[in-house]
């Protein structure tokens, strides 16, 4: 009786990829939200943020390309990893081709900075 309990909790929880057009979907949002804000943020001269008020804008800015560029960059990274047919043999190989991949893609999301 268990075993057949953790068989189906076992197939119930097995992760679900979601179909490509969604992750293309995403990224394309993903990539046109951190673009626009970079604009907005070019956009902006230094002269009118003498006044608080004017700040609002550019933290928005400022908060979508963080946020869509971070998230733009795990999704890619996700999907380079589930791409890639050999996998680490250790958990050191994991992270450092894992931090290359994160810095591979943040330089392509964000290449100004």
């Amino acid at each position: 009786m268990t075993a057949n309990v953790e068989a189906l909790l076992r197939e119930a929880l097995a992760p679900i990829e979601p179909p490509a057009a969604m992750t293309t979907g995403l990224e394309t949002t993903l990539a046109g939200w951190a673009e626009l804000a970079q604009e907005e943020l070019e956009s902006w001269e230094l002269a009118a943020m003498r006044d608080p008020r004017n700040w609002v804008r550019p933290a928005a800015a400022v908060a979508v390309t963080a946020t869509a560029g971070t998230a733009l960059v795990l999704l890619r990274v996700r999907a380079r990893q589930r791409s890639r047919v050999s996998q680490p043999s250790n958990l050191r190989e994991l992270a450092e081709r894992t931090i290359h991949d994160i810095a591979e893609e943040a330089r392509r999301v964000l290449p100004d900075l």
